[in-house]
């Protein structure tokens, strides 16, 4: 599969998510991008926005296998991965697995769990598999995690470390409906007779994994390389920054990138590529001095200011010299 075949796949499956999910177009695009660089997603928003209703239909329309762990504080780490189990019949141990074991999992309110529980993700997040009693089990292909905590409440939740935070690809929010959508929504619980819409499967598994190879096609010319380090060093830099980006998140800014370039059908990125995903991107990977957090600063306007002080590389790419205007 190539760039001129994913993308109008993607548009498919864009289109097939938004029947079903009242959402903004950007969101989903957000998401997709997520999947298509192999990322993990944050959704941080309030209760009642369709998250899980977002994360369900997803993995109906690529045809993966879903898994919801709702997290509670009392939720151990063998709730999550798994544990061996007795066979009193064969006198032995065998491994039972744990919802982890699914494609697209769902990490309801991961906020709420205990540290210990939170770190349990962590090699499966960037491994792809899990470590029981020693013995290492493989997580199926492919393997998404779409984590949620909720922004509001602060009463018996465990903010995530540094580290998982920066395991993330995106964080993003689903926000809001605007007038029209959330008409829209209240129209289709009128009638409580008529179908719902519903998701269809239109991949697989392997169609996935071969839609998450495409990105690596992408041609990156070196001037936008070099803009997207020199936008990762800038968040060193700034002022109201105690922890900049790292450079698993210059990586992770550039795998997005080279996904957004294939969701606009090209096979080269341009600098708006980079723009468009920056914040989602990276304003979780932030750590704000004592100072900023007292001023209440958002790690999102923080990427706006860098953004808006990087020169964006004026120089056309190769690419660029040869493809039509869009």
């Amino acid at each position: 599969m190539d760039v001129t075949e994913a993308s109008p796949e993607c548009d498919r499956i864009l289109q097939s998510v938004g029947d079903c999910v009242v959402a903004d177009d950007a969101f989903l695009e957000t998401l997709l991008t997520a999947i298509l660089a192999r990322g993990h997603v944050l959704l941080e928003d309030v209760p009642g926005t369709g998250k899980t209703l977002t994360a369900r239909t997803f993995a109906t329309v690529l045809g993966l296998s879903f898994s919801r762990v709702q997290f509670t504080p009392d939720l151990l780490p063998a709730d999550v991965t798994g544990t061996p189990v007795y066979s009193e019949r064969d006198e032995s141990f065998t491994f039972s697995e744990g919802p982890i074991f699914a494609n697209l999992v769902l990490a309801d309110e991961i906020n709420r769990a205990p540290p210990k529980t939170q770190a349990a993700l962590l090699e499966a997040m960037a491994e792809g598999q899990v470590t029981v009693d020693g013995t290492t089990h493989d997580l199926p292909e492919p393997f998404i995690v779409m984590a949620t905590q909720n922004p509001v409440e602060s009463e018996g939740v465990f903010p995530l470390p540094e580290a998982q935070r920066d395991r993330f690809l995106v964080k993003t929010a689903m926000g809001y409906p605007d007038e029209e959508a959330e008409n829209r929504l209240l129209r289709r619980r009128t009638d409580r007779t008529a179908q719902m819409p519903s998701a269809e499967q239109s991949l697989d598994p392997t169609a996935v994994r071969e839609l998450q190879s495409v990105p690596e096609s992408v041609t990156v010319d070196d001037d936008v390389v070099a803009y997207i380090t020199a936008i990762a060093r800038e968040t060193r830099a700034d002022t109201r920054i105690e922890v900049g980006c790292s450079p698993r998140g210059t990586q992770r800014l550039l795998e997005a990138a080279r996904a957004r370039a294939v969701l606009s059908d090209r096979s080269f990125v341009r600098p708006v590529d980079v723009e468009r995903i920056a914040e989602p991107v990276l304003a979780h990977r932030l750590v704000l001095t004592t100072d900023a957090t007292v001023d209440d600063v958002d790690p999102a306007d923080v990427v706006a200011d860098v953004l808006d002080r990087v020169p964006t590389p004026s120089v056309a790419t190769s690419a660029d010299r040869t493809a039509p205007t869009e």
